[in-house]
């Protein structure tokens, strides 16, 4: 049985994701031990003691700097076998939906998935997940050691650092089964969160009825509170807004603190991607839409009519 939590702390170029000082923290918080946080292509990390870190181990050269899921096994595996953890911890997103299984398949290792929610239940770790498009919870204990959990962003909330400084050190990596080489990467040109980070968002559905009308609607409201645009997947089926955008169970899995759903009318698909959210807020001109079901607060309204409204008095709020 092994002590203390490793974290995977993922970073874009250096910056790291506000789910790596999240998870940290989450760690500290549990007191299974120290928190070693690993990070995979950058050489800093010192800053994550301010959020509980007690060690940071980075592992860099040759293609660390692009993802890779080889390297990211790979380095995951060492960093096990170095400090022998109770528990790895790692944001339930796009790497470690790629990168999880294969370690899990490679080391023998149990997998709590996309968990909300995680306890202490007699020295074990229990997460509690979302089944059946959210339809359900269900408490998951992972049985291997070390037990392997993925947290959803904006699950646990993210405390004020210390300031206090981790130790780092350089983790050396031998990878092993590369079957594939990542020869060049696209940057995001967008400067706004990540749908799955995102501590706000405003999607759209279909009903804007054009890309300019998602232009005209969507993302000026979004941008007036400092939220992320998202849709629903028929918003962008019909070419109103671009895949990175869609949010629902062929999309993005998001857990924002805020939720307005403009003209979308809940099929399950799309709750399954956001029924977490902690406000739902909710426009459709259907009363009967199943969206309704769910929101914390509903509009019977013309959406066209209530969005510039609600920008404008989300600016006068958050201006006072």
């Amino acid at each position: 049985m092994g002590n203390g939590i490793l974290v995977i702390a993922e970073h874009e170029g250096g910056v790291f994701k506000k789910s790596a000082a999240e998870l940290v923290a989450k760690a500290k918080a549990l007191g299974l031990g120290p928190v070693t946080a690993l990070v995979i292509g950058h050489a800093g990390g010192a800053e994550l003691g301010g959020f509980g870190a007690d060690a940071v181990l980075t592992v860099t050269g040759g293609d660390t700097s692009r993802y890779s899921v080889a390297t990211y096994v790979s380095a995951i595996q060492a960093a096990i076998a170095a400090v022998n953890p109770a528990a790895v911890f790692a944001s339930a997103g796009a790497q470690a939906r790629d990168g999880m299984p294969r370690l899990a398949a490679r080391l023998g290792l149990g997998v709590g998935a996309d968990v909300t929610e995680l306890r202490l239940d007699g020295g074990a770790l229990v997460g509690r997940r979302p089944l059946y498009a959210g339809k359900a919870l269900a408490d998951v204990r992972v049985s291997s050691s070390p037990a392997v959990f993925t947290l959803r962003a904006n699950a646990f909330g993210v405390p004020a650092s210390t300031g206090a400084a981790a130790p780092v050190s350089a983790l050396a990596v031998s990878v092993s089964g590369a079957l594939t080489k990542v020869v060049d990467r696209e940057a995001p040109t967008s400067s706004v969160v990540d749908l799955t980070e995102a501590d706000r968002i405003v999607s759209g559905g279909r009903s804007v009825a054009s890309k300019d009308g998602y232009d005209k609607l969507i993302r000026p409201l979004a941008g007036a509170i400092g939220a992320t645009p998202g849709a629903s997947r028929a918003c962008v089926d019909a070419g109103f807004a671009p895949h990175s955008h869609q949010v629902g169970q062929t999309g993005k899995v998001v857990n924002p603190s805020l939720y307005i759903a403009m003209g979308i009318s809940g099929q399950i698909q799309h709750l399954a991607g956001m029924r977490t959210s902690k406000i739902i807020v909710a426009v459709n001109k259907d009363a009967t839409a199943p969206i309704f079901q769910h929101a914390t607060y509903g509009i019977v309204a013309d959406m066209f009519e209530v969005g510039p409204l609600l920008q404008a008095e989300l600016q006068a709020a958050l201006a006072g």
